[in-house]
């Protein structure tokens, strides 16, 4: 459906699966430079702020490396309506109380880009809205023991197994995924990085 334009290298600072796939399923060729960042979340910070700062972060280490290629980051998180924050789990254990926290409430998930190319930074958040149904305790622990959760944050994958919990999304799906595909590429035609198959060269 797209292409990367002639005379452009574009750099995905992402090690998820999920992001890449989502990428890929468009026609888009990019290479791969995960970013090893500090994950820490800051005191007082909210979901937005910190999904843009870590997102930020990880597209300025990819930059650093590869100063002529478009460099594109992004970063997930999960918030309760009272404002608290989920990461990835640390252990099941972990993981098990997320599940729990989201049972039968709806939470926000908030996904962080950051866009480098030609001297440019552009960055942003999509938040989206998503209602779990009310979770049996058997349920959660067939859940953990698939090994889904684990690397996900709010420990779980709207793609994946936990679909059967979501009731309602508002908002954008691909963003609850971990990558706001509107958003992004608009923003990859709009500087000129990426085309629609068919258009020529510019």
């Amino acid at each position: 459906m797209y292409r990367v334009r002639e005379g452009v290298q574009l750099i995905l600072a992402s090690a998820s699966p999920r992001r890449q796939q989502m990428l890929a399923d468009l026609g888009l060729i990019f290479s791969l430079a995960p970013s090893d960042v500090d994950e820490t979340l800051l005191p007082s910070e909210t979901a937005p702020q910190a999904a843009q700062r870590l997102a930020r972060a990880k597209a300025r280490a990819a930059q650093a490396q590869w100063p002529d290629r478009a460099v594109l980051a992004a970063d997930t998180l999960v918030a309760l309506p009272d404002g608290r924050i989920l990461g990835k789990p640390f252990d099941y254990d972990h993981a098990r109380s997320m599940l729990k926290l989201l049972a039968g409430r709806e939470h926000l998930v908030v996904s962080g880009y950051c866009l480098f190319w030609r001297g440019q930074e552009q960055c942003g958040a999509v938040e989206s809205r998503v209602r779990f149904r009310n979770l049996m305790e058997a349920e959660i622990e067939a859940y953990l023991a698939s090994g889904e959760p684990m690397d996900k944050a709010g420990a779980y994958a709207v793609q994946g197994l936990a679909a059967a919990f979501v009731e309602e999304v508002h908002g954008s799906f691909s963003n609850v995924v971990g990558l706001p595909l509107a958003r992004i590429v608009d923003l990859l035609l709009r500087l000129g990085v990426i085309a629609p198959l068919g258009e020529g060269p510019r």
